[in-house]
């Protein structure tokens, strides 16, 4: 899931791993389409979606490297 809280902060949770993290950085200024970078590490490549899509969404996102 990706939500973003109320300072404007974007965060990933991942839920088989019980793990939230704070999304530090963004291959696409819009997000979608391209792959983030979690603040542990971790590299998730997210579908490609609407830039107007609201946010909490749930997404199927695949981690890099693994």
């Amino acid at each position: 899931m990706i939500r973003k809280n109320s300072a404007g902060l974007l965060s990933a949770y991942v839920a088989k791993k019980d793990l939230e993290e704070p999304i530090v950085a963004m291959e696409k200024p819009d997000m979608w389409g391209g792959h983030v970078t979690l603040a542990n590490g971790w590299q998730l490549v997210l579908p490609l979606m609407d830039a107007a899509t609201v946010l909490p969404v749930t997404i199927d996102a695949r981690r890099l490297g693994e």
